[in-house]
Parts: structure tokens; C-alpha cells; sequence
């Protein structure tokens, strides 16, 4: 098992446990990580308090379960509308007083769990050496920051704090006293009425926010405004803003309900169908425009140095599974072997009369990439293009199928299916308004080595339309369905939500949308092709349930194909 595939696995079942155990305590049957993320159902829940976080990287799994005790404790004590009113609208007093808030219910945790007491402690404990260990208590606003949670913390729980961090913080605990005191004091007094709590911890958050500004204008007296900023982002690398969607900086998509399709008897709908087409990608390119092409992925794929033999063998690790292949006879353990028994009364000291079962993995598998073609993601088709054709190869070696698919439209704007929408005196909600066009850039019965020109097509500019992704999914899932492989995979790469301006304006805005959401779903519960979204520069999981968002934006390499491969870490053999 490789480095990648052990650390992806290693942090799938840590989740798993960890959800379990914030099911249980928080009361709630929808909770569950994906992409490292906390969800409620198809909702990322905000990133709440800084300590929270930990990283399996850097942090035992005792952190883990202790950000899962507190993550209940938050969900099951905390009035979320309630907090929301009383949040200040300054970032950092915001960041302050969310995790103040966490501090209360921490506090509440029930004396009949002595566990979930110690998890709590530890993980905060630990929070605060790695805030330690990474110099960040070494600038005034780090220290101001440590001393405030350290104190509020020990007086909120009633549990002093470590010795170490004690002498770390003496001189400026004592230096804020006058200030931050009495909102202490109404902290610890009012922490079971979250309404009176959250007074005394905006003022305190607020006045706290006021040190930093004041420390920030003394700082820019002897250091340029460049330095102090990022003094100031080194200072709150470990605070997290707890609205961010996701916490490398990668947004998530925004969805929405189409009151057209939920008012349809019919469902989708689809206007015409007479123009739709499918079409092999490299018959739409010109031979030689198609052999510039491959040099031009060629070059790109060099550049990047990826070592595909080691791709191949993480591959054949995650998708392959042992079956059974014949006997190894002549063994010293094992089932007793018939046929050698007569050996035993030639030769009474012989000892290899056993069998063992031979197991070798096989991958019975097919792995299908449907990529948006669409006009936003132009701008990222060569990198798009490099991940999957090396994908394709290492997958090859692997001994797992593959097909490269795509999704566009055959014209901007509906094209001549809105010209018949047009003739047909425009009818109300016609449903979807478009050319659908569907590109095999490869087949599963094609070897990569053939494929070569085609998957090329991918850098084709003028391919790139509209789209329409919720046909493409099915028709995607209908072709895996009818190969024999056992197991089916279809890896969705978008950088976004469908998009037809024509279906859009004759429906509404989210018809598309839904339409997706609704098609995932359904295969999803169906299980015979599981559906992966790989999220070009944004978070595609209400969308789907098992997405990974990658940026493209820098150079591609190693990191791409390591969350590649823990996307598909997360599948689900029947």
C-alpha cells in the first residue's frame, strides 16, 4: 500500500469513527465528513472554533475524537439562529466570540462523561502547543490571542491551564485584566443562558478585536504595512473564519430549488430531441490540428515528471481486489494436500504436504471520466486534459478500464432548438432548450496507446459550449451500465453548476440545477455506478456525496493525482 493510499484510508476511518461518535452524542442521524468537511446531510456546517480542526498529519487520534466531542456538544448546546443575531459583523470580533460560544458548551459537557471531559482537554491543550510550536505566541498580536483563550477557557470550564502556558502568559493576562475582568466574570456566571452568555462574550470579543487594531497602528509605526499584514495572517493562521465554505480557500457551489420543475406533473422535460448528438471527439478535428495537439499534451505531460508506473500500482491498490487464483501445493502449513500423502509414508519426516490458497488482485473495474465542456472551463482544459490521459495510462497498467467522455452543446443560446421553441409560438416551460452534444474522447474497448489522438481533441477550443450536466450523467452511467465489469465509476470533472442560457430563460434559473442534483441522487441510491465529482477550483458536494475539490490554477503535479486518489478512496464495493 502507498504512502498516498495508506494516509487517505487512514484519514477515511478516522472520520468515520469520529461521525459516529458525534451522531451518538449530538443526537443527529444526518451527520457525516466529506471532503473533510462536517455535513449535515447536503449542508457543510460552518468550521466553528479554531481548535477544532486537527490534522492527522500532526495530531494523535485522541484530537480527533476530542474536536468530535466538542463538534456534538456545539450542535446539541448551541442555538445556531441565536448566535447568528448576536455575532458581531467585524471579522475578528467574530472569530472571537464564535469561539468563546464553543468555550460554553465545552463547559456543559454532562459530569456523567469523564471522557468526553478529557477529549475536550486534550484537544485543546493540543491546539495550543501547535499554536506555540509554530512561533505564533512570539508576536504581541499571538500572545494577545493565546492569553485570551487560555483565560477564557480556564474560567468558562473551571480547569486551570497548563503550567507552561501559564508563565507564557503572566505578563499579559495581567496587562489586560482591567479591560477583559469583568466580561470574565459574566461568562462563567451566565454560561448555561446562551441569550446573557453571548452579551458579556461580544463585549469581551469586541473589546479584544480593539487591543489587536491598537496593536496593529503601534506596529505600522516601525514596520512597513506589507509586514504588519502579514504579521497579522500569520497571527490567526490557527483562528478560522467559521462561514468560510471550505477551509483551503476553494468556494463551494451554489444551488438553489427550480419552482418550475417542482411544479411540473412531468418532470424534466425536454423540448426536442432532433438535434442531439454524439459524436467521436477526433472526427471534429483536422488530422494535423490533432497531431499539434498530442505534441502540445505531449510536452505538457513531460514537463510535470509524473511518475505513472507509481500511479498504476496506487491505482491497482485501491481498485483492485484479491480473487482467488489456483493452489500453491508443496507447502509446510496450510489445507492438507491429498495428492502428496503417499510422500508421508516414503518419506515420514517429509513436512510439505500442505496447500495454500493462491490470491492475486484483480481489478475488476471500469472507471469512466465525464468532463464539462463547457465555456468557463477552457481555461483549465490542458491541465484537465494531462490528469486524465496519465490517469488513463496508469489505469491501463493498473488493469482497469477506461473511457474519456465529455458534455457541450451544439450551438450558444439553444441554437436550432430554440428556433423550433420559436416556430412552435413558444410555449411555456418548455424544459431543456439546447443542442446536446456528447463527445467519446475514449472508449473502454480502446487502448490508451490508440486513444492517444483522441483524448487530444480535449484542447479542441471551439468544443467548449454549454452545459448540460444532468443528461450527460445519465447517458454517462448507461454506457458504464451495459459493460460487464463488476464495479462501475464515473468521475464527473466540473468547475461549476450546469449552465444553458436558453433552457434557463424559458424555465428558470435553477431547472438545470435541480435536474442534476435529482440524477446524482437517483445513481447514487441505485449503487450500480458510483458518481464521484472532482471539483475544478470549487467544492462540488451538494452535488455529490463523495466530491474533491482540486485548483488547477498552479502548475499541476503530484498533489492532483494524491486527491484524485483520495476521491476514489472514498467508493463503496457491494
Amino acid at each position: 500500500m502507498s504512502e498516498v493510499q495508506a494516509a487517505a484510508r487512514a484519514q477515511q476511518q478516522v472520520e468515520e469513527l469520529c461521525a459516529a461518535a458525534l451522531r451518538a452524542l449530538a443526537g443527529e442521524t444526518d451527520l457525516h465528513y466529506r471532503g473533510r468537511r462536517l455535513h449535515r446531510g447536503r449542508r457543510a456546517l460552518p468550521l466553528f472554533a479554531p481548535h477544532l480542526h486537527p490534522r492527522l498529519d500532526e495530531d494523535d487520534f485522541g484530537s480527533f475524537r476530542g474536536a468530535a466531542d466538542g463538534l456534538a456538544l456545539r450542535l446539541k448546546l448551541s442555538d445556531e439562529a441565536l448566535h447568528k443575531a448576536s455575532c458581531p459583523h467585524a471579522p475578528v470580533a467574530r472569530l472571537l466570540f464564535d469561539m468563546l460560544e464553543q468555550f460554553r458548551v465545552e463547559s456543559l459537557a454532562d459530569d456523567a462523561m469523564p471522557g468526553v471531559r478529557r477529549n475536550l482537554r486534550h484537544r485543546f491543550e493540543a491546539w495550543a502547543r501547535g499554536f506555540q510550536a509554530a512561533g505564533l505566541a512570539d508576536s504581541e498580536r499571538g500572545i494577545l490571542i493565546f492569553t485570551v483563550a487560555q483565560t477564557a477557557r480556564s474560567r468558562v470550564t473551571g480547569e486551570a491551564p497548563p503550567e507552561e502556558a501559564e508563565d507564557l502568559m503572566e505578563a499579559t493576562r495581567a496587562g489586560i485584566a482591567s479591560a477583559t475582568g469583568q466580561h470574565l466574570v459574566g461568562l462563567r456566571r451566565h454560561r448555561t443562558d446562551q441569550a446573557a452568555y453571548a452579551v458579556h462574550a461580544r463585549a469581551l470579543a469586541e473589546a479584544v478585536a480593539g487591543m489587536l487594531a491598537s496593536a496593529d497602528d503601534e506596529a505600522g509605526a516601525g514596520t512597513g504595512s506589507g509586514e504588519a499584514d502579514d504579521e497579522e495572517r500569520a497571527a490567526f493562521s490557527l483562528v478560522m473564519d467559521m462561514d468560510a465554505q471550505v477551509s483551503d480557500g476553494i468556494a463551494t457551489v451554489t444551488v438553489g430549488r427550480s419552482l418550475v420543475l417542482d411544479a411540473s406533473k412531468e418532470g424534466y422535460r425536454i423540448f426536442t430531441t432532433a438535434h442531439d448528438r454524439e459524436h467521436r471527439a477526433a472526427t471534429l478535428v483536422r488530422p494535423a490540428l490533432l497531431r499539434e495537439q498530442r505534441e502540445q499534451l505531449d510536452r505538457r505531460i513531460a514537463a510535470q515528471g509524473v511518475h505513472v508506473a507509481r500511479l498504476a500500482r496506487d491505482l491497482q491498490a485501491l481498485l483492485a481486489e484479491p480473487t482467488r487464483d489456483g493452489w500453491d501445493s508443496a507447502q509446510e502449513e496450510g489445507l492438507i494436500d491429498g495428492r502428496r500423502l503417499a510422500q508421508l509414508v516414503a518419506v515420514p519426516t517429509e513436512r510439505r504436504l500442505f496447500r495454500t490458497e493462491r490470491r492475486e488482485p484483480v481489478a475488476d473495474c471500469v472507471l469512466a471520466f465525464l468532463i464539462d465542456c463547457s465555456g468557463s472551463m477552457r481555461e483549465h482544459i490542458e491541465s484537465v486534459a494531462m490528469v486524465v490521459d496519465v490517469t488513463a495510462r496508469a489505469l491501463e497498467l493498473a488493469g482497469v478500464a477506461s473511457e474519456v467522455l465529455g458534455f457541450t452543446t451544439g450551438a450558444w443560446n439553444g441554437g436550432r432548438a430554440m428556433r423550433d421553441w420559436i416556430a412552435a409560438g413558444r410555449p411555456a416551460q418548455p424544459g431543456r432548450l439546447n443542442e446536446a452534444a456528447h463527445l467519446v474522447f475514449k472508449d473502454a474497448d480502446t487502448p490508451w496507446r490508440r486513444a492517444r489522438p483522441g483524448i487530444a481533441a480535449l484542447l479542441k477550443a471551439d468544443l467548449f459550449k454549454e452545459g448540460i450536466d444532468g443528461e450527460a450523467v445519465d447517458w454517462a452511467c448507461a454506457r458504464l451500465a451495459q459493460r460487464p465489469e463488476r464495479h462501475k465509476l464515473l468521475v464527473v470533472v466540473s468547475d461549476g453548476c450546469p449552465m444553458d442560457g436558453a433552457t434557463n430563460l424559458a424555465n428558470d434559473p435553477q431547472y438545470l440545477d435541480q435536474h442534476l442534483r435529482e440524477v446524482v441522487a437517483r445513481h447514487e441510491q441505485a449503487g450500480e455506478v458510483q458518481v464521484f465529482g472532482l471539483g475544478v477550483g470549487l467544492d462540488l458536494s451538494p452535488y455529490y456525496s463523495r466530491a474533491q475539490a482540486v485548483d488547477l490554477s498552479v502548475s499541476v503535479g503530484q498533489a492532483v493525482f494524491r486527491d484524485l486518489l483520495e476521491l476514489l478512496a472514498a467508493r463503496r464495493w457491494r
